[in-house]
């Protein structure tokens, strides 16, 4: 079990994040916030998903005004994103919404960011302060700027995670000077390592809640192995108190990722069916990855229930991981046996393996919405054959009745 990092808590429109609260999922908008229409059809589908919030962009005072309608009829707290004109964030702050994100590479004048202050200690709304690889460096005085950029040039690394420390601590003085502590916390490069580096370090110094991510990493194709490879250590190291996967996609890829992501660790309840398959290998005695993809469609269109679902191709390992699901398949020399719970049910053809599958698994489902059984929970795993058990090269699958 993940032993979580103590912070302080906030409390975003009802969701709580930090303070031992569970790890938060949230995702952006790829539309425009003034498109009321399409952003809350958009928020809609991201909350159906399992977004626990979802931050929009407002860059203009349109979509400042949007946001009265949209926090209105979203099922799920909004944040602001904003960058560079603090007379969004306020506007923001008046239509309701129930988070701010403030960058402080783009708005450092002390008397606008304490006017935003104000406004959110008024309204009861918290603010993440987020610093990033591309605004970090200072922009405006020429000589500051010279500095950070030859420190960069000298150790790129090392000098980026404490440059984006400086920044937040920086930052973070002049909400201290205001005695506000409803903040949010993050600092997103394009590289896991530097991303780890940083949110240990700041893990490290302040007890504020983080949200964890990286910026910039691309396609689900590589990025979901780049935001994977930072946020799983994080997390697993009890450091992350709420979530974002970025890709330049469809941001439904980021809810999905991310909940999978959750899950995989135990810190967040499956809600939906988990398949389990083996890998490909030589041993393979039937058409496993068609096998595998109509199971995952039928799973996704049919059943409702978390329970857990194997697909193995072989006798090596096939008994022992079906033992642990809820329903399962093993097959070998073109047919399978299909267990529920651990106990074999019946041997079939390769051509009947799905409908076979797909029966088992609607029949436990009704069973388990009646109150008449419950799912395994177990842990899926590779067990040897019992001493008394042939080797699995010997073993030969049951003929079909």
């Amino acid at each position: 079990m993940v032993s979580r990092r103590k912070t302080r808590q906030v409390n975003v429109g009802g969701v709580k994040i930090g303070g031992g609260a569970p790890v938060a999922l949230q995702t952006m908008t790829a539309v425009p916030t003034h498109d009321v229409d399409a952003c809350l059809a958009e928020i809609q589908r991201l909350a159906r998903a399992g977004s626990d919030l979802v931050r929009v962009a407002v860059p203009e005072r349109r979509d400042a005004e949007a946001l009265r309608h949209i926090v209105r009829a979203s099922p799920v707290p909004i944040i602001a994103d904003v960058h560079f004109q603090y007379e969004r964030a306020l506007e923001a702050i008046e239509a309701g919404v129930h988070k701010i994100r403030l960058n402080p590479g783009n708005i450092q004048d002390r008397k606008k960011v304490d006017r935003v202050i104000a406004a959110c200690r008024e309204r009861g709304i918290p603010i993440r302060i987020g610093v990033n690889e591309g605004s970090v460096v200072e922009r405006r005085d020429r000589a500051r700027r010279a500095i950070e950029k030859a420190a960069l040039e000298a150790d790129y690394a090392a000098n980026l995670v404490r440059l984006m420390v400086e920044k937040l601590e920086e930052y973070l003085r002049i909400f201290d000077e205001n005695d506000f502590h409803d903040v949010v916390l993050s600092a997103k490069s394009i590289e896991p390592r530097i991303v780890i580096d940083v949110y240990t370090e700041i893990s490290r110094r302040f007890d504020y809640p983080l949200h964890l991510g990286l910026t910039h990493a691309g396609p689900p194709e590589t990025g979901r192995i780049r935001s994977i490879a930072a946020l799983s250590a994080l997390l697993a190291s009890g450091i992350g108190d709420t979530i974002r996967i970025s890709y330049a996609a469809d941001p439904l890829q980021e809810v999905l990722d991310g909940k999978e992501l959750l899950c995989c660790l135990g810190l967040r309840p499956r809600t939906e069916p988990e398949l389990i398959a083996c890998p490909t290998c030589g041993r393979i005695e039937v058409d496993l990855l068609r096998l595998v993809t109509q199971v995952r469609q039928k799973l996704a269109a049919e059943i409702t229930v978390p329970m857990k679902v194997a697909v193995m191709g072989c006798v090596v390992n096939g008994p022992g991981e079906c033992e642990g699901a809820d329903v399962a398949i093993f097959a070998g020399r073109r047919r399978g046996i299909i267990y529920v719970q651990g106990q074999q049910k019946q041997a079939v053809t390769e051509d009947g393996m799905l409908d076979a599958l797909m029966h088992e698994c609607r029949q436990l489902q009704a069973r388990v919405l009646r109150g008449e059984a419950t799912l395994t929970n177990a842990h899926v795993c590779v067990a040897a054959p019992e001493p008394s058990r042939p080797h699995p090269e010997h073993t030969s699958l049951p003929a079909v009745q």
